[in-house]
């Protein structure tokens, strides 16, 4: 049974952090991460870090930079969940995946399944549902069971989340979408409402597990997948305080390097933002602060003359910059997540 000390564990996410925000950039990205780590897309934080500022190579890093748009889409819906909203997620989705490109954010006209190899729907591990033009009246139903307020919010989070993937309204990216879907019910059930908890980490701990639950759902069974969420949700909330902590910790060393610097100064001013995008280059300062070249230059000259950045490439254009100790925590964070899984 979900208790309330749940909620409360992850309400604490990102609070009390005034120097981090609300630690929503980086929780999101790493959610983004697990997330998409669930369906085989692996990418450390140092590629993905790479790939949001364009210097990235790696195909996996793109497609999952996908999942962090869908759930930046999810975690900034203001308006009641929708068929539309989820619609527009799934576009943010599939838009950077190569060869998917025509079927974002568009419902399903055949049949999908779920299973290894190409045997077809006959050897499949799960045949969705194969009326197409009852995937809109399903959406809706799960979206009126969604905006109940008479169930705890775990509970019917979690269930939602198994009925959505029942539902498989999509060619591709049900799962990815699925799991932005929780974050918006996260939300809006007053249980994280400014920040993304890294519940996919905690899914990810034991996938067999969160399968099985899917299973067990589809057959009937809706308890498995409560109490899978339940211990997402644990762990979520213990190993994203852990995060939030070593951010700090990385945040305030460095801070100590830049002693002496005046307090308006665009290099102290460029420190937070670090967080959610421990690598820079030049036209990511002057975006993200409104500056010029030189004034961004200068600023990432400090903080690598004062040992808070360290240049990446060695060249004397297209210069790239990263905080080691904000990635040495990201890297921690997914190696926490590794030791855990069974």
């Amino acid at each position: 049974m979900l208790l309330s000390s749940d909620h409360d564990d992850i309400g604490v996410l990102g609070t009390g952090s005034a120097a981090l925000g609300p630690m929503s950039a980086i929780l999101l990205r790493t959610e983004s991460a697990s997330s998409s780590q669930i369906e085989n897309l692996t990418v450390s934080a140092k590629q993905l870090a790479l790939a949001e500022i364009g210097a990235g190579s790696s195909s996996n890093s793109r497609t999952v930079i996908g999942n962090v748009r869908a759930m930046e889409a999810a975690v900034a819906l203001t308006e009641r969940l929708s068929v539309s909203a989820i619609l527009s997620m799934h576009r943010e989705l599939l838009a950077r995946q190569p060869g998917m490109e025509e079927h974002a954010g568009q419902l399903r006209s055949e049949l999908v399944w779920i299973g290894k190899g190409n045997a077809g729907p006959r050897d499949a591990d799960f045949v969705a549902p194969p009326q197409p033009d009852l995937i809109t009246s399903a959406l809706a139903d799960l979206l009126a069971f969604a905006d109940r307020a008479d169930l705890p919010a775990l509970l019917q989070i979690a269930v939602a989340h198994a009925q959505f993937e029942t539902i498989h309204p999509f060619i591709d990216g049900n799962g990815r979408t699925g799991r932005a879907l929780v974050q918006i019910m996260l939300r809006a059930g007053g249980i994280a409402s400014h920040t993304t908890v890294p519940l996919s980490a905690g899914l990810l701990t034991d996938l067999d597990r969160y399968l099985d639950a899917l299973g067990a759902f589809r057959a009937g069974d809706a308890e498995p997948i409560v109490r899978t969420f339940a211990g997402a949700a644990r762990f979520a909330a213990a190993a994203g305080g852990d995060l939030v902590d070593a951010l700090r910790s990385a945040l305030d060393e460095s801070r100590e390097l830049l002693a002496g610097v005046r307090p308006q100064a665009t290099g102290l001013r460029l420190l937070p933002l670090l967080v959610g995008q421990p690598i820079v280059d030049s036209a990511f300062v002057q975006r993200a602060l409104a500056v010029d070249a030189v004034t961004a230059n200068r600023a990432l000259s400090l903080l690598t003359e004062r040992g808070v950045l360290t240049e990446l490439t060695g060249r004397r254009r297209g210069k790239v910059w990263q905080h080691s100790g904000i990635l040495d925590a990201l890297e921690d964070f997914a190696a926490g997540v590794g030791r855990a899984r069974r």
